[in-house]
């Protein structure tokens, strides 16, 4: 059998952490081969160090055979080993072609031969079916183009090994579709993929074997077509995982956020949202279900305060937010997961205890007289991390930039829900979580809906939606194509008003 790439009895010391310990995972030449595990479970890591980014504290790594050893990533390129990071490393204001080039320029009398260069790059964008416009900004393109820049900057330095880090925990179903299509020509073309996700389905679509990590360690590799994905949850998480979500009827109270007729401008000061009207109760979750860019960021910042409402009004319970500052509307009784943990959930550079208190660090207990409480802080932190299971290398004092992307979901998830405000807006909760982490989660915003809080949920995962809500608000064009009972519709209706082939009177909230 020939290896593209062996890594053998891998081990990785962080201080205080064994992020991986004595793994061995094996990529058979034109493959797919997927990492699977939990938030923070060690595959992220093991990846890094086959890039070149981290050393291996033990163990050897070889590709096509041959004993290498990667001190950087130029020495992972030079071997043809490229990765797409979760976190896409791309410059803004740079076009498709200068970032694809970046560090590796053709010349020509001295100067960048930018012409020869994207030639190249639309050769290689027609030849593994990627459709990607070589002079637009990246500023300017959507995150599954983004995607496929980072796909084309390995290409174009000759990878054939090639590393996809949770790829699908930002994109639309429609961009999964296209890139399950894009990795099949890769292989197509005799590349290998290592594929890392938490997504079994995906895995089942595409992949040809998962090795599956626990908690650092390697648990087991099988062959995917003869492995059900419950089997591959229970290998990941150690137990029997419930997909199903528990919850009994709804009892709705009175209405707590009520929104009349918004108008909101997008990005670009074209309206968003068309004259949108809806209500949600107390004890009740009213999901949104749409095609991402239907509208609904510009939804949800209108409610939130990020964005300006051009008419139309929002109110919590008796207060009326619809001009009011952030601030006010979390002190109205406002609850935020947002879709970009990175830009309006967290401070990075910020310790994960400091995340945590965040909204109320000013008020007792974390502060008297002006003058933060150290002993409050740590303990309240401590009890978020044991609760929802947060994993950090340092506990509460871990720098938040340095934990995986699933735990730094599950850090705001535990903020907002233990804050229990009487409106939770959570958007896409579940982003880049594992099967483990998902179940509970959904448990809680259960929880939540039982205590009497009204919960406004905003997902692209039909699944998601349908499990969850009591009722479904459907976006389409910025506008409200229907509102049904979750009980009496499917994905199949649901996605005829999503694409707008199907209307339905919504009633009116005046």
């Amino acid at each position: 059998m020939e290896y593209a790439v062996e890594m053998l009895n891998i081990t990785k010391d962080f201080p205080g952490i064994r992020a991986n310990d004595n793994v061995t995972v094996r990529l058979k030449k034109g493959s797919i081969h997927a990492l699977l595990g939990e938030n923070g479970a060690g595959k992220s890591t093991l990846m890094s160090i086959l890039f070149g980014l981290y050393q291996p504290s033990e163990g050897t790594i070889r590709i096509n055979g041959k004993e290498v050893v990667i001190t950087d990533p130029n020495v992972a390129t030079e071997l043809g080993i490229g990765m797409v990071h979760q976190h896409f490393k791309l410059v803004e204001c740079f076009t498709v072609t200068e970032n694809i080039i970046l560090g590796m320029e053709p010349t020509k009398n001295g100067m960048v031969d930018l012409k020869t260069a994207r030639r190249q790059i639309v050769d290689l964008s027609k030849k593994y079916g990627l459709q990607i416009d070589p002079d637009a900004k990246i500023s300017e393109i959507t995150v599954g183009m983004q995607q496929r820049v980072e796909i084309l900057k390995m290409l174009y330095r000759n990878a054939d090994i090639l590393i996809f880090d949770e790829p699908t925990a930002v994109l639309t179903p429609q961009e999964i579709e296209d890139l399950i299509m894009i990795m099949r020509n890769l292989i197509q073309e005799g590349k290998s993929i290592l594929l890392i996700t938490h997504k079994l389905k995906e895995i089942k679509e595409v992949a040809d074997e998962c090795s599956v990590l626990r908690r650092g360690k390697y648990i087991g590799t099988v062959n995917v077509k003869d492995t059900t994905e419950q089997q591959m949850a229970d290998m990941m998480v150690g137990r029997n995982v419930n997909f199903n979500v528990e919850k009994g009827p709804a009892h709705p109270g009175n209405v707590v956020l009520d929104v009349a007729h918004i108008n909101v401008k997008n990005a670009k000061g074209i309206l968003g949202i068309k004259d949108v009207s809806l209500q949600v109760r107390s004890g009740e979750i009213l999901g949104i279900a749409g095609i991402d860019g239907n509208g609904q960021e510009e939804l949800v910042y209108g409610i939130t305060g990020l964005s300006k409402i051009e008419s139309g009004s929002v109110k919590f319970g008796s207060h009326d937010v619809t001009h009011k500052s952030i601030k006010e509307h979390y002190e109205a009784g406002m609850g935020y997961v947002p879709e970009d943990r990175h830009k309006h959930g967290l401070i990075l550079d910020f310790a994960l205890k400091e995340n945590f208190i965040i909204h109320h660090y000013q008020r007792p207990p974390f502060a008297k007289n002006g003058i933060l409480q150290p002993k409050e802080i740590d303990d309240y932190a401590k009890r978020l991390i044991d609760e929802f299971d947060v994993r950090s290398g340092n506990g509460s004092e871990t720098l938040t930039r340095s934990m995986s992307g699933g735990n730094q979901q599950k850090a705001i998830i535990a903020r907002e829900i233990d804050r229990s405000p009487d409106l939770l807006i959570v958007v896409q909760p579940t982003r880049g979580l594992d099967v483990g982490a998902i179940e509970y989660i959904h448990k809680r915003i259960v929880e939540e809906r039982d205590n009497g809080k009204a919960i406004l949920l905003v997902s692209f995962e039909l699944d998601e939606i349908l499990a969850l809500s009591d009722r479904i608000a459907v976006l389409f064009d910025g506008q409200i194509t229907g509102e049904l009972k979750a009980a009496e519709t499917n994905e199949k209706e649901l996605g005829l008003y999503m694409s707008g082939s199907k209307r339905k009177e919504v009633s009116d909230h005046d």
